[in-house]
C-alpha cells in the first residue's frame, strides 16, 4: 500500500515489496509505501512491529535481500554511496561520544563527510541555533540531559544537508514536554528545509493532523496515507483510535484462529 500526500511533489523515499527474515521468522513481508518530498511521515507500530528492521535496511546496516529502496530516486542497492549521502539518521540508541563537546562531535562528523572547515563551522552554528543548542556548543555530551543529547543528534544528522531524515524512536525515555519540543522542532525543520521525514514511533501523540502516517504491524503495512484519509478509511476519530483498530483487531483475529 502506498501513501499519497495529495501533492505533486516527487517521492523522497520509496519502499517497494521489501521483505526480510531472521531465519524462519519474517520481520517484514512485502512492505511498500512512499513519502513525498517535504512531508513528515509517522511510521507507527507496536514494539516488535518491524520498525527497527526497516530502518536497518533503509540505512544499509542490513543489505536489502528482496524488494527495493529508493532515496530521492536513487536505488540503495545499485548506488549505496549516493543513496546514503542523501540520508540523515537519528538511531534509537545514542551514538554520541560522551567525552567530546557538542561542537567536537559535530566537527568529527562533518570531517567524515568530507566537508570543509568553513562549511562545517557555518552549518554547526546554523544547526545548533535551529535547535536552541548553540549556547551549549562547548559543553561535553556527558553533561547534557537526554533531550539535549537528542537535539545534538538531530543537528548532527542534518550537518551534511540530507534530503531525507530518518528517526527511529527518537523520543524513547524522554518526558512528555521534552518529547513534544523535539517533535515540534523536527516538524519545523521538515517545513523549512522541505525534508522528507520518516519518524518511527509507537506513541500516537507524536502524530499531527497534517502528517502522513504508515501503520506497521507484525511486518505488514495496514494503512498508509495522510492522517485524515487513514482516519476516514478506518471510521476513526483520532489517530489513537485508528491505531488500536488497525493493530488490536488483527491480534484478536489471530488469537481466535489459533484457538
Amino acid at each position: 500500500m502506498n501513501g499519497e500526500s495529495g501533492s505533486d511533489a516527487p517521492a523522497g523515499l520509496t519502499v517497494k515489496n521489501l521483505s526480510y527474515s531472521y531465519g524462519s521468522k519474517t520481520a517484514l513481508d512485502s512492505v511498500s509505501f512512499s513519502v513525498k518530498t517535504g512531508r513528515f511521515c509517522a511510521l507507527l507500530g507496536p514494539n516488535g512491529a518491524g520498525k527497527t528492521t526497516l530502518f536497518s535496511l533503509l540505512t544499509r546496516l542490513f543489505v536489502v535481500p528482496e524488494g527495493q529502496i529508493e532515496i530521492a530516486g536513487v536505488n540503495i542497492r545499485q548506488s549505496p554511496g549516493a543513496a546514503l549521502s542523501r540520508i540523515g539518521v537519528v538511531f534509537q540508541q545514542s551514538t554520541l561520544d560522551l567525552d567530546l563537546s557538542v561542537r567536537q562531535n559535530l566537527l568529527y562528523f562533518g570531517a567524515l563527510h568530507g566537508l570543509s572547515s568553513a562549511v562545517i563551522t557555518s552549518r554547526i552554528t546554523q544547526g545548533l541555533e535551529a535547535l536552541d543548542m548553540l549556547e551549549r556548543a562547548d559543553e561535553k555530551i556527558r553533561a547534557l540531559n537526554g533531550g539535549h543529547r537528542r537535539r545534538v543528534e538531530i543537528a548532527r544528522a542534518m550537518l551534511h544537508d540530507p534530503v531525507v531524515l530518518l528517526l527511529d524512536e527518537p523520543t524513547v525515555g524522554l518526558d512528555v514536554p521534552t518529547r513534544r519540543a523535539i517533535v515540534d522542532r523536527v516538524h519545523a525543520l521538515c517545513r523549512e528545509k522541505k525534508l522528507t521525514v520518516l519518524w518511527a514511533t509507537h506513541l500516537v501523540d507524536e502524530v499531527e493532523p497534517g502528517d502522513d502516517m504508515v501503520v506497521l504491524h507484525r511486518g505488514n503495512i495496514h494503512a498508509a496515507g495522510p492522517v485524515p484519509n487513514v482516519l476516514q478509511d478506518c471510521g476513526a476519530h483520532t489517530v489513537a483510535e485508528a491505531f488500536e483498530m488497525l493493530t488490536s483487531e488483527l491480534t484478536a483475529a489471530e488469537g481466535q484462529a489459533s484457538s
